[in-house]
């Protein structure tokens, strides 16, 4: 499985582990939902700089994010 995809499973791990939706997240992050969507299916990439907000709004460290195994 692709690093990509394996980082949109974690990012819809915590989302939903915080309660999120993934218009919660568009809405913050300045995206569409459907955007949100595809990075969690490993389709679309972040830049570092959404990364580091997407941490933030979910109250994780970019190492969790990153953990792929």
């Amino acid at each position: 499985m692709s690093r990509l995809k394996l980082l949109g499973q974690n990012i819809k791990k915590f989302r939903e582990a915080k309660g999120y939706k993934q218009i919660d997240l568009a809405v913050t992050l300045d995206f569409s939902e459907e955007y949100i969507c595809r990075i969690e299916r490993g389709q679309k990439y972040l830049s570092l700089r959404k990364l580091f907000q997407l941490a933030d709004i979910l109250n994780v460290k970019i190492s969790d994010l990153m953990d792929f195994n």
